[in-house]
């Protein structure tokens, strides 16, 4: 007879995809907690040619008893402790190099912003080990630390990059873990790489297994999915087995979190990758020392997809284990909520095509797919985190501007009065004959009845209509000349581009300081 709490009858504990199950299955599943000891080493599985990761003390073992069968966890556990270089393909290693470029400019920027600002100062004053680099700031704090004021910072500006169909984003998490763990071990820059496209996939397939069901149920993406995407990146530099993996994965089950209820003037949005990132150092580094997690997470009745989605397709967490993966990222050009960047790409395409006098203007028509139509619909948002989710706002001062980079959406900006009028002109409908759920057709009608229409089904950024190499560098310069000068850009790009070759982490995140003169 399967367990259950004394207080639930049988058959009520809801499973994957929301239908109840038998007794016969539930046992099955009851027996696998435990997560499975192996005597496989990491090093009898690393590829010959492949740099060493760096040696941490060596952790204390745990007694475990082996499951019937293997859990989705146990085989990402064994998928990702022999993740190497092998792994990184070439559009592979291309993809996190651009995305690692990207992401440097956006924190850096970011940490300039209010906060950006109190995350460091929280990072500095709780003390502890001087291990990694706060991203334009000055000083070094804890890894784990480190990794928390980071991802806050390079979510600060709304311009960090985008997985378009389950709408996270992999930087803030992701590489503020592993890279705030790569300096603290003293990891190359090969191993980084690695370390980064692990943490991609391991975000990218939960959130493909849990998506759209998590997001509709209130929760925010790239935190619940992007604590298990740190977790594996600082998994993979601490050289953690596959035992370990397991349970770094069922600890950081237990701090996921991060809700939607985070639009509207306050700091709320950008505080929610801060604690993934810290948490998934925390679950791989407390699971090196030995601490024992579940290895049930993602497909018991309490895991994961069961608590935070009412359906799911777990199959995707381990489809295709032994083929190369490709990562879906895609990079943003406006300081604002992705799908709002539709709606700016027309607004630019009919300022460039038809240079409209703005005091003529006598309608603005966005219609956007059902599934988008209802959100971003303030008019007269009052700070620039509610201008950066306002898709009217957005249009006008792209109208005005002809750009939407953060300086648009700077408070100062709010009230001026070509910017209000031409909030007020926008009128969002809904429109099921668009493509996508984040097309967007624009329709401008001129005081003397004159038509100007635009439609864009794949915004600027995207895969389908990419910003290529120029595009991405003059947005990182863009983002760090003015925090850290021209001449530090450059020495940062060229580290990056050359990333491989550096035999230390920290001389690229010592380039990201902000010295006493600026």
């Amino acid at each position: 007879m399967s367990w259950r709490p004394a207080f639930l009858p049988p058959g009520s504990i809801r499973w994957l995809h929301g239908s109840t199950r038998s007794s016969a299955a539930t046992t099955s599943a009851n027996s696998s907690v435990c997560w499975p000891h192996r005597t496989e080493t990491h090093s009898s599985r690393q590829s010959d040619g492949n740099p060493q990761r760096p040696s941490l003390q060596e952790p204390m073992t745990a007694t475990a008893i082996a499951p019937t069968t293997a859990t989705l966890a146990d085989q990402l556990g064994n998928h990702f402790a022999s993740f190497d270089a092998s792994r990184l393909t070439d559009d592979t290693r291309r993809a996190v190099k651009r995305l690692l470029l990207d992401y440097l400019g956006v924190a850096i920027s970011g940490s300039q912003t209010e906060s950006g600002r109190v995350a460091r100062e929280f990072a500095a004053i709780t003390g502890g080990h001087a291990e990694a680099t706060l991203i334009g700031g000055a000083g070094r704090v804890p890894a784990m630390q480190a990794a928390f004021a980071n991802a806050i910072s390079s979510h600060s500006v709304e311009l960090d990059d985008i997985d378009v169909l389950a709408l996270f984003h992999f930087s803030p998490p992701v590489y503020s873990a592993a890279l705030a763990t790569a300096q603290q071990v003293g990891a190359s820059g090969q191993q980084l790489l690695i370390s980064l496209a692990a943490g991609c996939e391991m975000m990218e397939r939960l959130s493909k297994a849990a998506n759209n069901s998590l997001r509709n149920r209130g929760f925010h993406t790239t935190p619940t999915c992007g604590v298990f995407g740190a977790t594996v990146a600082t998994a993979t530099l601490q050289q953690l087995s596959a035992e370990q993996i397991v349970s770094a994965l069922g600890l950081a089950g237990a701090s996921a979190s991060g809700l939607m209820e985070m639009y509207g003037p306050s700091m709320q949005k950008r505080f929610n990758p801060g604690p993934a990132a810290r948490n998934g150092v925390t679950a791989a580094t407390i699971a090196r020392l030995g601490f024992t997690g579940t290895s049930t997470i993602f497909d018991g009745e309490r895991g994961f997809l069961a608590a935070f989605t009412d359906s799911n397709q777990p199959e995707k967490l381990v489809t295709d284990l032994d083929r190369d993966y490709q990562l879906d990222i895609e990079f943003k050009p406006y300081s604002c909520a992705r799908p709002i960047h539709n709606a700016i790409d027309c607004a630019l395409e009919i300022r460039r095509k038809h240079s409209p006098d703005l005091s003529q203007v006598r309608s603005i028509e966005m219609a956007r797919h059902p599934e988008w139509a209802h959100y971003h619909q303030n008019k007269r948002p009052q700070t620039y985190h509610e201008a950066q989710v306002s898709l009217p706002y957005s249009v006008a001062v792209a109208l005005t501007d002809g750009q939407a980079l953060f300086a648009q959406y700077n408070n100062a900006r709010l009230p001026e009065p070509m910017l209000l009028r031409l909030s007020d002109l926008v009128n969002i409908t809904p429109d099921a004959s668009l493509p996508r759920g984040v097309s967007c057709r624009m329709t401008m009608t001129m005081a003397d009845g004159t038509r100007h229409v635009a439609q864009v089904d794949y915004p600027k950024g995207s895969i389908q209509n990419a910003m290529d190499d120029a595009e991405l560098r003059a947005k990182f310069d863009s983002l760090v000349h003015p925090v850290l000068g021209a001449e530090r850009a450059d020495e940062i790009a060229a580290m990056v581009q050359g990333i491989e070759e550096i035999d230390d982490v920290g001389q690229l995140m010592r380039l990201t300081e902000k010295s006493a003169g600026r």
